[in-house]
């Protein structure tokens, strides 16, 4: 079994699993700079802090889907390219260009595999 972010690239494939992965994919390349947020706050656990950022990834995420009138929800193929390219403008200030590179064509094998 191939995985991509969580997501089984050998089974079929939803919009929405590769929304998901696009959220873990945000995370793990800005797992560093997610992390410097332990300073500006005080969490009750390591748990409540990681649901934490995973909720600012998502919520930044959902702010890219409404920047281009898109269902976060229900995405479409052409709502993910989209995203990822605004992922990209934000990535490319935090991460080099090759490690953008990489994590934009693991999400595009996920997207290119969707009917």
């Amino acid at each position: 079994m191939t995985e991509i972010y969580g997501v089984d690239i050998s089974k079929t494939i939803t919009p929405v699993m590769v929304r998901d992965a696009i959220i873990v994919c945000f995370l793990a390349a800005h797992k560093e700079v997610l992390d410097q947020m332990k300073e500006y706050g005080t969490f009750k656990s390591e748990e409540e802090f990681k649901k934490m950022k995973s909720l600012n990834v998502e919520y930044l995420i959902k702010g890219i889907f409404s920047d281009i009138k898109a269902d976060f929800n229900n995405p479409t193929k052409e709502d993910l390219v989209k995203v990822i390219a605004g992922l990209i403008d934000i990535a490319k200030n935090f991460r080099s260009p090759e490690i953008v590179k990489k994590h934009y064509g693991e999400i595009m094998t996920l997207i290119d595999k969707l009917e």
